[in-house]
């Protein structure tokens, strides 16, 4: 836990208001190989040398103003970084050369949105997924999914939610070619889309969920079932293939970070700073709760045995010590 390097990677002097929940450093970072890839919207693009704690090359050129300050992280496919600049008065995805930063491709929206520019503002992350056997880049907007050719940015398909969804915060996951996505803030709903059977096929919703859906956190999908997990602290179990709720309850608090899947168990926490443990299956199962006293905005990351947690005022690895446990 000591501190192995401090480097400042960039100075900006008037920045841009943030959110009461959001901060400058939301975005995830990345790593390829041994060069972590940081992403702090209006603010910068920077690659750092982690062997050497020293900064590789950053880019200033991908402008946008975030209303409640930046959140979408990158994703590394092959030679590109790829993020979302979606902001109030312009919306598109941008690909950075992974080594030199320079700009590969910029592909602007191109779906219509409502004309208050509050609404044309998000915050999601894009995804690759493999359809028909060819790399896709899903990626979240305001009203609309887009589908994008990864190395071209060229634009595949989009297909509208049909009802107003903006300030897109949770990732889709995918599975068996189905993504499941949150439509985020206004009127929240759960999608399931069937994705091709070629990387160009309009996706079809196979079918909606409408209670306690999640704005910010994202989706889980275990096994035969995807969990959701919702700002006000309703847990809820769906089947994958109808939509239809296998369980529903109350863990209380306020949730702003999204679960993952570790060593079989579902980890998540809240505002409060409470971390639940959580049995999949069907019925909600809590297996312990832990109270760290501080905010856990940021999801739990899960190295070998360790489980990373930040919270507002610290970063904290738990080790699970006995096989048995």
């Amino acid at each position: 836990g000591e501190i192995l390097h401090d480097l400042e990677l960039f100075s900006v002097d008037n920045p841009q208001p943030t959110h009461v929940l959001n901060s400058f450093a939301s975005p995830s970072p990345v790593i390829g190989s041994s060069y972590l890839y940081c992403q702090f919207g209006d603010y910068g693009t920077a690659c750092v040398d982690i062997k050497k704690a020293s900064l590789v090359w950053h880019n200033r050129s991908q402008r946008l103003n975030h209303e409640n300050g930046p959140g979408s992280s990158p994703v590394l496919w092959k030679d590109l970084l790829i993020f979302h600049c979606d902001g109030s008065d312009v919306q598109y995805v941008v690909a950075l050369d992974r080594k030199t930063g320079e700009e590969v491709w910029r592909t602007d929206r191109s779906g219509e949105m409502n004309d208050n520019p509050e609404m044309k503002k998000s915050y999601g992350t894009p995804l690759v997924t493999s359809v028909g056997g060819r790399d896709v880049l899903l990626s979240p907007a305001s009203d609309w999914l887009y589908g994008y050719d990864p190395k071209t940015g060229n634009e595949l398909w989009k297909v509208k939610y049909g009802i107003l969804g903006f300030s897109i915060v949770p990732r889709p996951v995918v599975v068996d070619e189905v993504a499941y996505i949150s439509t985020s803030f206004m009127k929240t709903e759960l999608l399931a889309l069937q994705l091709g059977p070629t990387e160009t096929t309009q996706p079809q919703i196979l079918w909606r969920y409408k209670r306690s859906v999640p704005r910010m956190p994202s989706p889980l999908l275990v096994g035969d079932a995807v969990y959701l997990f919702s700002d006000k602290g309703i847990a809820t179990c769906l089947d994958k293939v109808t939509g239809e709720a296998r369980w529903t309850g109350r863990l209380g608090g306020s949730f702003s970070s999204s679960p993952i899947l570790a060593d079989g168990k579902i980890y998540v926490g809240n505002r409060e700073g409470e971390m639940f443990v959580i049995k999949p299956g069907n019925e909600l199962d809590i297996l312990t709760k832990n109270d760290f006293e501080e905010a856990i905005m940021a999801s739990p990351a899960a190295i070998d045995n360790s489980l990373y947690v930040r919270t507002d005022k610290a970063m904290y690895r738990i080790e699970k010590t006995d096989a048995k446990q």
